[in-house]
C-alpha cells in the first residue's frame, strides 16, 4: 500500500499524464485531486494519442479506478465531450472505473463567459487565460456560490438554487460588462444536455477512497500544472486558481486523512510556459522557434505556441522544495539531441548580484538568466532503455540537474510513448 503524488516542479506541461499513464500499472486508483479543463495531459499509448483535459490518465488501464476529487473545478459539458471523444477510440468509461465526487462544486455556462469578459477588460494587462472559466468558478466556489454535484440528485432544490445564482450572477454579467444575462430555459437545457450525462458517475468518492485505502490498495493522485502556477507560491498573480502542490492532494481528492508517501515531481529537460507571466530562462528568435519545433511545444488545450527556455536550475530547486519531491522524473531529453551545446540557466542575476534563490513575484521582472553551456549528444537516443547505454554527454547533462535540484532523477523519458522510458533505481 502506498499513496502517491505526482506533480508537476514548473510551470506546467512538464509531462505529468505521461508519467500518469506509465505509473499507474502499479496503482489501483487514480485521483485528480484540483485544476479544471484549462491544460492537457498528451498520453501516447497503444490505442492512440490522446490529450486529456478532465479525466484522470489512468483510465486507459484496467482495473484501476479513475476519481474526479472535490477539488477539480467540475465542468459537466466538457468532460462529456472529453469522455465521448476516449470512448470512441475503444476505452470503456463506466461508474465502475470512472467516478465523480458528490462533493465537486460543478463549473456552470457563465463561468466561462466571465473569464474572457475579463480578459477583454483587461485588455494588454491581461493573465493568459485559457478562457475555461477557471478563475471565475474558483472565486465563486470561495464565495459558496455554486452547485455540487451531488445536487444533481435533488432536482428540486437544483433548480432553485440554480435561480438564486443566476439571479446574483446576471447582475454583474448585465451590469458590470453589459453582457446578455442568463436564463432558466438556458440552464434547464445544460442540465438536460450535460449534467443528467454525467450524474451516472457521481458518487460518495471519499467513503470510496477511505475503503480503498482500509483494503491495503495503493492510491496515486494526479495533479495538473506545476509549482510556478501554484495560486500561493506560484508566480502570483499569474497563476493558476487553485493549489497544485502535492501537499493538497489529500484535501482536493476527497481523502483528508491520506498520507503521501511518495511524491514523484516531473520536469522537462529544458523550459516551457504557456501563457503570460515572468519567465526568467526563456529563449527568443530562431533558437526559440526550432527547439519548439523540435519538441512540439503547443498547448494541448489551446494549440498556443508555448514559450521555450534551457531548463531553469533555480526555478526546478524551488519547485522541488515546494513539493516536497522525493524523486523526479525527467521527460523529453531526447529533443535536446539536435543540440552542438545546451544551454542550462545556472543561475539568475537580480540587481547586479547572482542567486541562487528563487525571488519574490514582483522582483522576477528585474531577474536575468545565467546560462552554461553542456556538450550535446547528437545521436539518436529514443531506442535507449538502459542509464549505460546513454551517451556520456547525455548522463552528465542528468547528473548535473540531479546534483544541482538535490534530489534523484529515478526516471528519464527518451520519447512520447509508454515504453520510451530509462529507469534508474
Amino acid at each position: 500500500m502506498k499513496n502517491c503524488a505526482i506533480v508537476g516542479i514548473n510551470w506546467g506541461d512538464e509531462g505529468k499524464g505521461r508519467m500518469v499513464d506509465l505509473l499507474t500499472e502499479d496503482y489501483d486508483v487514480v485521483v485528480r485531486f484540483q485544476g479544471g479543463g484549462n491544460a492537457g495531459h498528451t498520453v501516447i499509448n497503444e490505442r492512440g494519442k490522446f490529450a486529456l483535459h478532465l479525466l484522470p490518465s489512468g483510465i486507459f488501464r484496467e482495473n484501476v479506478v479513475n476519481i474526479l476529487g472535490n477539488g477539480v473545478a467540475m465542468d459537466p459539458e466538457n468532460l462529456w465531450k472529453e469522455m465521448q471523444e476516449v470512448m470512441s477510440q475503444g476505452v470503456d468509461l463506466t461508474p465502475d472505473n470512472l467516478k465523480i465526487s458528490d462533493r465537486a462544486s460543478l463549473l456552470l455556462p457563465w463561468h466561462r463567459d466571465m473569464d474572457e469578459l475579463e480578459e477583454m477588460r483587461l485588455a494588454d494587462k491581461k493573465f493568459g487565460s485559457t478562457k475555461q472559466g477557471i478563475a471565475p468558478f474558483y472565486s465563486d466556489k470561495y464565495q459558496k456560490k455554486t452547485i455540487l454535484a451531488g445536487e444533481l440528485f435533488y432536482p428540486e432544490h437544483l433548480k432553485a438554487h440554480l435561480a438564486d445564482l443566476m439571479e446574483w450572477k446576471n447582475l454583474t454579467l448585465t451590469k458590470v460588462y453589459g453582457a446578455k444575462p442568463y436564463t432558466m430555459e438556458m440552464l434547464e437545457a445544460w442540465i438536460e444536455n450535460a449534467c443528467e450525462k454525467i450524474k451516472p458517475y457521481v458518487a460518495n468518492t471519499g467513503a470510496f477512497l477511505k475503503k480503498a485505502q482500509a483494503e491495503g490498495k495503493s492510491i496515486l493522485f494526479e495533479a495538473q500544472l506545476g509549482s510556478l502556477r501554484d495560486l500561493d507560491y506560484g508566480i502570483h498573480p499569474y497563476t493558476t486558481s487553485s493549489n497544485t502542490t502535492a501537499a493538497y492532494a489529500p484535501i482536493g481528492s476527497g481523502f483528508p486523512g491520506a498520507k503521501i508517501t511518495d511524491v514523484v515531481g516531473v520536469v522537462k529537460a529544458y523550459s516551457t510556459c504557456v501563457g503570460e507571466g515572468p519567465f526568467v530562462c526563456e529563449m527568443f528568435g530562431d533558437e526559440a522557434e526550432e527547439l519548439r519545433k523540435n519538441g512540439f511545444e503547443y498547448g494541448a488545450k489551446t494549440g498556443r505556441p508555448r514559450r521555450v527556455g534551457p531548463i531553469d536550475i533555480v526555478a526546478t530547486r524551488y519547485g522541488v522544495e515546494v513539493q516536497a519531491a522525493t524523486e523526479i522524473a525527467l521527460t523529453k531529453l531526447d529533443i535536446l539531441s539536435y543540440m552542438d551545446k545546451i544551454p542550462v540557466c545556472t543561475h539568475y542575476e537580480v540587481d547586479g548580484k547572482q542567486t541562487d534563490e528563487f525571488p519574490f513575484p514582483v522582483a522576477l521582472n528585474d531577474a536575468k538568466p545565467v546560462v552554461e553551456y553542456f556538450d550535446g549528444w547528437k545521436c539518436d537516443i529514443t531506442g535507449v532503455r538502459k542509464w549505460e547505454d546513454l551517451p556520456k554527454a547525455a548522463q552528465d547533462y542528468v547528473l548535473f540537474i540531479e546534483k544541482e535540484i538535490g534530489c534523484p532523477i529515478t526516471y528519464v523519458s527518451v520519447g512520447a510513448e509508454r515504453e520510451s522510458i530509462i529507469i534508474r533505481k
